[in-house]
């Protein structure tokens, strides 16, 4: 929100495996028609040329004179030097590539590269969740404000990003957020990516189905079915984005310990939230038990879900009280309520990132 009125332009690049999609921002709203080229990860010499062809274009179209290049890439990478490194699905990235210093030579701008799920949590932070929950606090009058913020994006992969404060936190090795990384409670030998994923909800879903993998439903049809609206295995179903929420639950409880804001949820996946949600709260707040047979919270703060309408009053309203000044006849008020809210983006994963490309670029600017 706080770039919505500026007139600054930022160019912008989706970049995916296949396609390279560019476009242009301005006061947080893309204002070029975006431009679709192939990738080529496969030859570093076609996929720079695609690149400087693709922004070139959108320069041309931009209705003004561009002040930053801000863009989302895959990692591993040195984000703040923008050298990328070895990459998967871009095999012409290998050994290290000066991709930021290329394109700031090549159009004499500043230019700002991050990793996806960094710049989503960052235009949440900016324009999505946070400003949305502390107006939410101000329409209450209540004292209460966040200014932390983590982000997931659930798809092919579970994507994280952390936003401290107003700042982007990426870490020493650009590597801050890697949620995915983290181990799995229901396979502790593996990371949690392969219970939170496009792939996970798949195998439960063909495991309690009776059904081969590779012949099991995309999770859009495995929630239609859930949901009664397409033929299938419901229970199997209903069980696989359940288990996903508890595993998903579990990262984040551990997660939010340390961080202790806002969780904002997007990505492929956001959509069938109603039957992972609750699961995955329900599991931030599933208590521990100490070895004598004592209950322990397992978060200092207790986890809501801003989904639901009953759940959002309460943590809105929070538990205020007027609390004495010793030594004078003043009173304060207090919020005892420890609370931390999980909702899902309302601007979506790709607006979020596009926004958060924007935002970080202007920011990093105006400092």
């Amino acid at each position: 929100m706080r770039f919505d009125d500026d007139k600054r332009i930022v160019l912008t690049l989706d970049a995916g495996g296949t396609n390279f999609v560019f476009s242009a921002m301005q006061g947080n709203r893309e204002v070029v028609p975006p431009i679709t080229l192939p990738s080529r990860g496969d030859d570093l010499e076609t996929c720079m040329g695609q690149m400087v062809s693709g922004f070139t274009s959108v320069q041309k179209r931009a209705p003004a004179k561009p002040v930053a290049i801000s863009f989302a890439f895959p990692g591993p990478a040195d984000y703040p030097n923008g050298i990328i490194g070895d990459l998967n699905n871009l095999p012409a990235f290998h050994g290290g590539v000066a991709l930021g210093p290329m394109l700031a030579a090549k159009f004499c701008l500043p230019v700002f590269i991050n990793n996806d799920g960094d710049l989503f949590a960052y235009g949440e932070a900016m324009a999505g969740l946070l400003p949305e929950v502390n107006e939410m606090f101000a329409k209450a009058n209540s004292p209460r404000r966040y200014k932390n913020l983590f982000g997931v994006t659930l798809g092919t992969g579970f994507g994280g990003g952390i936003v401290r404060d107003g700042q982007l936190f990426i870490g020493d090795n650009s590597t801050g957020g890697e949620i995915w990384m983290l181990r799995n409670k229901l396979f502790p030998q593996a990371n949690i990516e392969e219970s939170v994923s496009i792939r996970a909800v798949r195998r439960v879903y063909g495991e309690i189905a009776g059904m081969p993998c590779k012949d099991t439903p995309e999770p859009k049809d495995i929630f239609a079915i859930a949901r009664g609206e397409k033929p299938g295995d419901k229970k199997a179903a209903m069980e696989a984005f359940r288990r996903m929420g508890e595993a998903a639950g579990d990262a984040l409880a551990n997660v939010m310990t340390l961080i202790d804001g806002l969780v904002v949820i997007g990505g492929g996946l956001a959509g069938a939230a109603p039957l992972f949600l609750p699961a995955l709260v329900a599991e931030m707040n599933n208590p521990l038990t100490t070895l004598d047979g004592r209950s322990l919270p397992r978060m200092a703060a207790k986890a809501f879900n801003l989904e639901d309408p009953a759940s959002l009053a309460t943590f809105i309203a929070g538990k205020i009280t007027e609390i004495a000044v010793p030594g004078t006849d003043k009173t304060v008020r207090y919020d005892s309520l420890q609370r931390l809210g999980v909702g899902i983006s309302k601007l979506g994963a790709s607006k979020a990132i596009a926004i958060g490309a924007y935002a970080f670029a202007l920011a990093a600017l105006d400092r």
